[in-house]
């Protein structure tokens, strides 16, 4: 088949998909892979017949599925093989469930069509990947970039604030990963996502015990928001202060202990630049389309307005790492600096919290523990505090 040809295919089988009627409250019951001669087949279970929205993504090659109205179910993990090296998935936004195939080479959707139940078998839904060369992988994903539109991660839905007249200061605490992208896995088997949640709960309700501030999640549920999505909350609700929540892993299991950080264009040494480049990796694993947003992003530290919002931010990272000193254990530098994406707002003084790490066996138990989280929150809860002391005292 002439490249021409393929790509039309590729249309009509995606195009096609677009304009039906969505299954409502479909439940994916599992997925598996299987190869046949240079094909790749990979097959996914639903409780009713579905028509997702396909696209593929570039730097790296990446299929994503998106699936309106539908909920994992399964509970066993198939191994990945063939054109695909692994996958992930997750909830993307509050009606669409993400499935994230990174391939191995450059490939093509060959046919994609559905099952109906039969002779024991579930419905199913199935795509056939063939090797291809990059040419026409890359017609491949011009051809889809129709779907992508469709699928953006919407914001929580609330209209931009005014500070209340009762004086409390905004917070916004975000919890790191979610959905299609788990971040990493510890001893005790709990995925990043969900402790960062659990955390980010444990910092609202403190800060709310105070009856000082408002404070808001940029997630209450197991769903990704890409990073620009995050600080544009924090710019929504008119915040005073920006925490990302976060938990790290490494290869030495011996090494423990929180970090705090703040934005910087130049790392402060070589293990922040691993964790920055680590962290900014995020929205590719959650298969979000960079291409339109990197010149955006990158352009906001051009803002002078950023300087003292950056001056701001280190300010109050060398207020708190002291009170989490007193509650958890902390790296003997405990404040670092990084080019990280999420900490990009221009106007919100910003920082990433590192709690811990999820590879070391006493950090692993502190942060799994109901205690812990509660200490976390508590260090944050008088960092907070102190941090607006002085910017009262200061006239701010």
């Amino acid at each position: 088949m002439s490249k021409l040809g393929l790509v039309t295919v590729l249309l009509l089988l995606l195009l096609g998909d677009s304009a039906s009627v969505f299954a409502q409250n479909v439940d994916i019951t599992g997925v598996r892979f299987g190869k046949n001669g240079a094909t790749t087949r990979f097959v996914m279970d639903v409780s009713e017949p579905v028509k997702p929205r396909i696209f593929m993504l570039a730097n790296p090659r990446r299929l994503v599925i998106d699936i309106p109205n539908s909920n994992w179910k399964s509970q066993k993990t198939a191994k990945a093989s063939g054109l695909v090296g692994k996958y992930r998935h997750g909830l993307f936004s509050a009606d669409t469930y993400r499935i994230v195939l990174d391939l191995n080479k450059a490939a093509v959707i060959r046919k994609s069509f559905s099952l109906p139940a039969s002779e024991g078998y579930s419905n199913r839904y199935v795509i056939d990947l063939a090797e291809s060369s990059q040419l026409d992988f890359l017609a491949a994903v011009k051809s889809s970039k129709p779907q992508i539109t469709k699928t953006i991660a919407q914001a929580p839905s609330v209209e931009p604030v005014q500070k209340p007249y009762d004086g409390k200061r905004i917070i916004v605490v975000d919890a790191g990963h979610g959905g299609p992208d788990p971040g990493t896995l510890g001893r005790y088997g709990s995925n990043e996502k969900i402790l960062t949640l659990k955390i980010s709960r444990e910092i609202k309700r403190e800060l709310e015990r105070t009856g000082r501030y408002r404070v808001y999640l940029t997630r209450d549920k197991d769903i990704y928001i890409p990073h620009r999505k995050r600080f544009e909350i924090a710019k929504r609700m008119g915040a005073d202060l920006f925490i990302s929540v976060h938990v790290d892993s490494i290869a030495n299991s011996k090494v423990r202990g929180g970090t705090v950080y703040t934005l910087n264009e130049n790392a402060s040494d070589k293990e922040a630049a691993r964790l920055a480049a680590k962290e900014n990796k995020s929205d590719i694993l959650a298969g979000v389309d960079l291409a339109e947003t990197n010149n955006e992003v990158s352009s906001i530290l051009i803002d002078l307005a950023q300087r003292e919002t950056m001056n701001n931010s280190a300010q109050f990272a060398e207020i708190l790492v002291p009170e989490m000193r007193r509650q958890v254990k902390m790296h003997r530098r405990g404040h670092r600096f990084a080019n990280f994406l999420v900490l990009k707002s221009p106007d919100v003084p910003s920082v990433l919290i590192e709690t811990g790490y999820q590879t070391n066996k006493q950090d692993a138990r502190m942060l799994n523990s109901r205690d812990g989280q509660r200490r976390i929150a508590k260090a944050v809860s008088a960092g907070v505090n102190k941090y607006f002391d002085l910017q009262i005292a200061l006239g701010r």
